[in-house]
């Protein structure tokens, strides 16, 4: 049996991985999986050990409930979000004056005279040490998660600020103990303001994380928007309003044009045409009567449809959408951080150096003052400051960069991700294509001038609710034609329109409206292959009984989608084709983009494993898509990128968003990714190299051959030379330059 749970408690890989190893402990457990972004436990066991499992996670220090539905979720992370805006304002309240206390004096900044190092040491040391307290109070998890996480073997980041701001925060102690003795050098020996600065600027990362947590939740939400609160149904041969919530399978759904289908079903009455974009990605609606599927979240259009229920809420096609969502979104593997993998080495040997320092010079006859300055200085200058500002200064300037371009990097995930990919999947509609039918093509039958059947036929779509129709009249419009109104007009479902226009009769339809009528085409036969060939829909006009000519309706390529294409695969990088439209549609559109690997026809589900297969292939993979049943794909691939003229569903399921909608995007949001991450190396070699050469000096090595002893003050100033170059290094970013094609 599969169980999840929310987990609370966690900061990083090293809280998941402990999660994991107690769960899997337990007697019964199969198979447990921590998924760090969602804080998500997945549980495979038998049904008598997932009580013992949230005792066993609650042991170990984390919150474990069974997990709620996203609704309920929503609620909890925007409180969470709240929660840490609330506590990184505190902190920046005490920590901004403590800062100021400590760092004025030193380049001349006025301070109140009660304060003055100089003249009130002992009040200047009383009023920082309440300072940095108060910080650390407002971060107090840090230091609960960050030594209950060391005792247990596990140490994280959490455990670098817990030991780092404890060891600043002691020694600051020690020296304003020195100055109530009457040792005045205890003044330049205080670094209270470390511990409020670090804890500070740890809150605002935190801060921002959750934020980037809640879009998953607005994901969900948004699908779960497209059913109608309330429906028409027919019950004992009346027609009711009821709430969607309270259908029944025994009901027939009264479809009324211009609204939402709430449940799955299958028509029993009436003729449509049904925009089931959301689902199959299908620019074009479909025609519905007797005996077609309709599925909950598509738009009837034109006719009233009755549809027998055949599944409701989270049975239906789209109630299976926002499962794989959820399920996609849940399962996608935490970022490998660095510092997080380096922390568990680097805590214990640098307690072990400080330490075995210490006990050493001890033994060599040094005093315990002497003794107690080694071991903090060793802690001193190995405080993660510079760590902890390694990755999100470079994440910052990159997406602050990227964001200059139109691209919208949404964490810090797929900034590091993206570089990777190898493949690159894009949609068809709205991606490659600007998703809207244009008329293309206008083939004309012997004797018949373009300006005359344009404008009859624009004239007689007129008055037409079908995208088809409403391609011709813009077109019409855009060439300064004069629509005339028509007499007697007649909409056919699901074959076209008839009508009387300035004294002619006039039809316009599909092939099917053709037949019916006989009306032989054949003349135009070899354009109508080519048309076919293309992937265009052909709408036949037909004058007085004649026919004059056909109408080529296509979704055509975006203007920049070839060149994007190119630059991706003189990248090496694959490129293929996921969409839900007809093959031989999907194979003309690839073609005049370059394209030569195709997926066509494929449902929401489906594209969801075809991203899955190449995975599984060993290919790391990016979408890009912009409609609703891309949203699933989109959470499954390494990298989900939306078009930002796509829908809201599409862009809070993705991890970057094209905000211009150009696919030239993708190129230059990848070569972004590559710099971002080569920054991020660079800052966080120069935060350990600062650390790691500063470590031997500060456990007294070279004092032992007769040079300096390296005190906590130049500790915590090599430990601030670290974050200026980590900060410098990651401002460099900002010359990053699109290349030109």
């Amino acid at each position: 049996m599969k169980k999840e749970f929310d987990i609370s408690g966690m900061t990083c890989a090293a809280c998941a991985a402990r999660i994991e190893r107690v769960a899997r402990k337990i007697e019964g457990v199969e198979q447990a999986t921590v998924n760090l972004a969602a804080e998500r436990l997945s549980v495979e066991a038998s049904n008598d050990a997932f009580p013992k499992i949230i005792a066993a996670v609650e042991r170990a220090g984390f919150g474990a409930t069974p997990h709620k539905k996203n609704a309920e979720n929503t609620d909890k992370n925007i409180l969470k979000v709240r929660k840490m805006r609330r506590k990184l304002i505190l902190s920046a309240c005490f920590a901004l004056p403590l800062f100021y206390l400590a760092m004025g004096p030193m380049i001349g900044l006025p301070v109140p005279l009660f304060l003055a190092p100089n003249h009130q040491p002992l009040t200047y040391a009383l009023v920082q040490m309440v300072l940095a307290m108060a910080t650390m109070v407002v971060g107090w998890r840090f230091y609960a998660v960050g030594y209950s996480s060391l005792f247990r073997g596990s140490p994280n980041m959490d455990s670098l600020i817990a030991i780092g701001t404890t060891a600043s925060f002691g020694y600051s102690v020690y020296s304003l103990v020195r100055i109530a003795q009457g040792d005045l050098h205890g003044v330049h020996e205080l670094y209270f303001e470390s511990v409020g600065v670090i804890i500070t600027l740890i809150l605002l990362g935190k801060t921002l994380e959750s934020i980037s947590k809640g879009k998953t939740s607005q994901a969900i939400q948004s699908l779960m928007k497209l059913v109608p609160k309330t429906t028409f149904v027919l019950r004992d041969g009346n027609e009711l309003e009821v709430p969607t919530s309270k259908l029944l399978e025994t009901d027939i759904l009264i479809i009324k044009p211009g609204t939402r289908i709430p449940a799955d079903g299958v028509v029993i009455g009436g003729q449509s045409s049904v925009d089931e974009s959301m689902l199959t990605g299908e620019s074009l609606p479909i025609d519905k009567a007797e005996g077609a599927q309709v599925y909950a979240g598509s738009i009837n259009q034109v006719g009233v449809l009755h549809a027998k229920i055949s599944s409701v809420g989270e049975d239906t096609a789209l109630g299976n959408m926002i499962r794989m969502v959820e399920e996609a979104q849940g399962t996608k593997a935490p970022i490998a951080r660095l510092a997080d993998i380096v922390s568990g080495y680097f805590v214990p040997a640098v307690m072990a150096i400080a330490l075995i320092a210490a006990v050493a010079w001890k033994l060599g006859g040094q005093s315990w003052g002497f003794c107690l300055s080694i071991l903090v200085s060793v802690l001193v200058i190995a405080c993660p400051c510079a760590l902890g500002l390694a990755t999100p200064t470079a994440i910052m300037v990159g997406i602050g960069k990227g964001a200059e371009y139109g691209v919208l990097f949404k964490n810090g995930e797929a900034v590091e991700h993206l570089h990777r990919i190898d493949t690159v999947v894009l949609d068809k509609t709205g991606t490659l294509t600007c998703g809207k039918p244009m008329l293309t093509n206008l083939i004309l039958n012997a004797g018949f001038s373009r300006e005359r059947v344009l404008t009859l036929l624009a004239s007689a779509e007129r008055s037409s609710e079908h995208p088809l129709g409403r391609a011709i009249v813009e077109q019409a419009e855009r060439e300064n034609l004069t629509i005339l109104e028509p007499v007697g007009f007649e909409a056919l479902v699901g074959r076209g329109v008839a009508a009387h226009i300035d004294g002619q009769e006039i039809l316009a339809g599909n092939a099917r409206m053709m037949k019916e009528h006989a009306i032989d085409f054949s003349v135009l036969q070899n354009d109508l292959d080519q048309l076919e060939e293309e992937g265009k829909t052909p709408v036949f006009l037909v004058i007085d009984g004649k026919p004059a000519a056909i109408a080529a309706i296509a979704d055509t390529l975006k203007e920049d989608s070839a060149d994007a294409v190119y630059a991706l695969r003189q990248r090496g990088i694959e490129v293929v084709m996921l969409t839900g439209d007809a093959k031989r549609t999907a194979e003309a559109i690839a073609k005049q983009a370059g394209i030569t690997k195709v997926y066509a026809e494929v449902l929401p589900g489906d594209k969801m494993n075809v991203i899955k297969d190449l995975q599984a292939e060993g290919k790391r993979v990016a979408m890009v898509g912009d409609g609703i049943n891309d949203a699933p794909a989109l959470a499954t691939a390494d990298v989900g990128i939306a078009i930002g003229s796509g829908t809201d569903i599409a862009m809070n399921s993705a991890d970057v968003v094209l905000m211009h909608g150009a696919l030239s995007a993708v190129p230059t949001a990848m070569e972004l990714s590559r710099q971002t991450i080569r920054n991020i190396r660079q800052n966080l070699f120069w935060a350990f190299g600062y650390n790691t050469l500063g470590i031997p000096v500060a456990a007294g090595l070279l004092y032992l051959f007769g040079g300096p002893l390296l005190n906590p003050m130049l500790g915590a100033a090599a430990m601030s030379l670290s974050s200026v170059s980590v900060l410098t290094n990651a401002l460099r970013l900002k010359r990053f330059k699109m290349k030109e094609k």
